[in-house]
């Protein structure tokens, strides 16, 4: 099928991919324009970008999709029976959304319309949701309300992170997109009156409250790994925790250690405790509470979270 595919990180990537292995005919590649990242701030191609060159795909980066003719154009020259969205980044107007003949087709990383918007797999691990999964939907105007063509759930695992997630994901959505493809699919209605919205994921979240229950911080440890990470503070010092697991009985007020030692550092929280396993300080490794203990001394009675630092 000759397609236009429109994607930026790594999770677009693994369905670009996808649809090139399957052999369809992929005439034009949008993805983001290049961002400064690293230490030295220069400009990083996208996942998606990198892998349309190593393939030799002509590539648009537009910086917007609203009244650029020159975006326009280049997708009616390409010629779409349909256009691929995977975690763009950009809104698509309704005069692009017109142009291929079967329409926009999106990978959508929840259980639509659970977690409608940008960050759904960030949003369900801090519901402690049981199960997630991918959606390939037939674009419309709203935000992720189109209509469903292909849905499949997996479930959550207690040890799994953004990271884990967005990896089982991605290879998730890149097989069922290839499957929609091939597939004569009516598209199925939304239940607008069960949607819930994921909204972008602002750093100010990564902040850790001890005050709030364990198994609610310890969800907040999983979503925020790889990035942003949780966050505490301890003698003014910002520390991030990377992993954690709850222990029944917590001793002292909330955010108050009761023991540090090869086998983690137990914080009190408003119910229960977190024993944290693995955590890195400031322009520091990410580490393992035993080696991170061998360096940076934590004594029992000492005080994590804003304002006892």
């Amino acid at each position: 099928m000759k397609l236009v595919f429109a994607g930026t990180p790594e999770f677009a990537a693994v369905s670009l991919a996808a649809l090139l292995a399957a052999r369809h005919e992929v005439t034009l590649v949008l993805t983001q324009p290049d961002r400064p990242a690293g230490r030295g701030l220069k400009p990083q191609l996208s996942a998606v970008k990198r892998l349309a060159l190593e393939h030799g795909l002509p590539v648009a980066q537009p910086a917007t999709l609203k009244e650029d003719p020159a975006a326009t154009q280049a997708i009616t020259a390409a010629a779409p029976e349909a256009m691929i969205v995977a975690a763009y980044g950009l809104i698509l107007p309704a005069t692009l959304l017109a142009i291929p003949a079967r329409g926009c087709i999106n990978v959508h990383a929840s259980l639509l319309p659970r977690w409608r918007g940008a960050a759904p797999i960030h949003r369900a691990l801090l519901a402690g949701d049981r199960e997630t999964g991918v959606t390939i939907m037939q674009m419309d105007a709203g935000l992720d309300t189109g209509a469903m063509l292909l849905q499949r759930a997996i479930p959550i695992g207690a040890a799994d992170t953004t990271g884990t997630l967005h990896d089982k994901l991605a290879a998730l959505g890149a097989e069922l997109l290839i499957e929609a493809l091939a597939a004569n699919l009516a598209p199925r209605a939304q239940d607008a009156a069960t949607a819930t919205y994921a909204p972008r994921i602002d750093k100010r979240e990564a902040e850790i409250d001890w005050t709030r229950p364990a198994a609610e911080i310890g969800r907040q440890v999983r979503a925020f790994d790889p990035a942003p990470g949780a966050q505490t503070r301890l003698d003014g010092t910002m520390l991030k925790i990377w992993r954690a697991q709850i222990e029944p009985v917590g001793a002292g007020a909330p955010g108050t250690v009761s023991a540090a030692g090869p086998d983690g550092i137990v914080i009190a929280c408003g119910a229960q405790a977190l024993r944290v396993t693995e955590l890195q300080r400031a322009g520091g490794k990410r580490l393992p509470a035993q080696a991170f203990l061998a360096g940076h001394r934590i004594e029992r009675g000492a005080r994590l979270g804003a304002g006892n630092g």
